[in-house]
């Protein structure tokens, strides 16, 4: 270890010493690195027992035996009837019936690509220009950001972290809220394009809070540049050696070959009908609405077209003063009973620091009709399905991803929502923030019990 501690003090390329030395030198320091890596991906052996395990499909156990071994889900079951062997795990842990639930996925946002959005300098989200395919979130994630802590004490464990600006605003990633840096945390690279598509009917707020809208004067031009660029794409894409690359032809690759999404960006039906003739014109195999406020009008073209949907914030008001109130806390109940495949995500103001409250806002759909089950299902299983992450993420089954949160009392719940234990890929994940800090600070000086 002495040896260990000197070398690593030396700059090994300025000792002049002879060749085999400097050699020997960086060979340890090769080996100890090498102890060093592996040690940290050293996982634990755990069996948790007594649990209320939701597995995130809509079964419940309620007296459950879940195991992850390493990074991954090794069995799950009723805890019933089974004589448990304690010295077969490093560890056990009798959660005296609390809840399990699989990791929660918040979608389409920017969480982690910005400190403060008032300040222009951290925003890392958008770029100049209109079509801008080659823009890659995931190489501007921050893991340091002060804003992801607090969501993780919620049990949003995942993000995809999505660019926006333009017309075509470039792929987003779905990144793990834990890591050192972004090659650390990344789950999933590039998952997707998103497309803010063109609207047909443009809505502005005035200073006074007054809606006005018009039509947009633009549309036919921007719809016409989108068609051209993708043909132009297309062209690019069917030419196997290409003398000169083209960027932001080639970010459009894995889109047209049908191995990534295209998130076409709508909320209007007019849109979202325009959006998805757009996309079975240019033979997209897998375009992904989102938005989507009034999807709930055209179910019936996106389950002809097998189109999913990630619908916007369910804490919100109608567009129109002639709707029901409360048509947006219903969308997702009218989606699920026409067997549309969606999933509850937050894009608008403040959707970063809003993204802790993703688990409430699919809890308040259950007093519109969802389940309970259904509503976890929309921040988990369907959105790994509609990510393409379903056979590592969303349930609690065998050879998935050991990443689960554990509560004393309903997620969906605001007023029970307590995450006491939370892992990632099996490394348990650390719930403390400034604001858990600050209140444990104050509750102490205060002498509050």
């Amino acid at each position: 270890m002495k040896l260990y501690k000197y070398i690593i003090r030396c700059n090994v390329s300025s000792i002049e010493i002879f060749k085999p030395a400097r050699l020997l030198c960086i060979l340890v320091m090769m080996l100890f690195s090498a102890i060093n890596v592996f040690a940290q991906k050293t996982y634990k052996h755990i069996a948790f027992i007594n649990g209320t395990a939701h597995i995130g499909n809509g079964k419940i156990i309620e007296s459950s035996l879940l195991v992850i071994n390493g990074d991954k889900i090794e069995s799950v079951g009723d805890i019933k009837g089974i004589k448990l062997n304690y010295t077969a795990f490093d560890s056990v842990i009798d959660l005296g019936g609390q809840h399990i639930y699989p990791a929660l996925i918040n979608t389409n946002n920017i969480l982690g690509l910005h400190d403060a959005e008032s300040v222009r300098a951290t925003r890392d989200y958008a770029d100049v220009g209109t079509f801008n395919p080659h823009i890659r979130s995931l190489i501007a994630y921050n893991t340091d950001n002060k804003i992801v802590p607090t969501i993780k004490t919620n049990g949003i464990l995942y993000t995809q972290c999505t660019p926006r600006g333009g017309i075509i605003s470039g792929s987003s990633s779905i990144m793990a809220l834990e890591g050192w840096n972004w090659e650390d945390a990344v789950l999933k690279a590039d998952d997707g394009i998103h497309i803010n598509f063109p609207r047909i009917v443009e809505r502005k707020w005035s200073e006074e809070g007054e809606v006005s809208s018009n039509p947009n004067k633009k549309y036919n031009e921007e719809i016409t540049g989108l068609v051209k660029f993708f043909s132009d794409a297309q062209s690019y894409c069917n030419v196997s050696l290409n003398t000169e690359k083209n960027i932001r032809f080639e970010a459009m690759r894995e889109v047209l070959n049908g191995n990534a999404n295209l998130y076409l960006h709508a909320d209007k039906a007019k849109d979202i009908i325009s959006a998805i003739n757009f996309a079975v014109k240019q033979k997209i195999k897998k375009p992904v609405i989102v938005g989507g406020k009034e999807s709930y009008k055209v179910t019936g073209e996106l389950k002809k077209n097998n189109i999913p949907v990630m619908l916007n914030r369910i804490f919100d008001l109608p567009d129109n003063p002639d709707y029901d109130i409360d048509i947006v806390y219903s969308t997702p109940y009218l989606l699920q009973k026409d067997s549309i495949l969606f999933c509850v995500q937050l894009e608008g103001d403040m959707e970063a620091m809003q993204s802790r409250n993703l688990p409430f806002n699919a809890g308040a759909a259950v007093a519109y009709g969802l389940t309970k089950e259904q509503a976890l299902q929309s921040i988990s299983l369907n959105a790994a399905k509609i990510l393409g992450l379903d056979a590592k993420l969303g349930t609690l089954e065998e050879s998935k991803l050991a990443s689960m949160i554990i509560s004393t009392g309903d997620i969906l719940d605001m007023r029970t929502n307590n995450i006491t234990l939370a892992y990632i890929a099996g490394k348990p994940v650390n719930l403390t923030n400034q604001q858990t800090e600050l209140y444990l600070k104050y509750k102490n000086k205060y002498g509050i019990k």
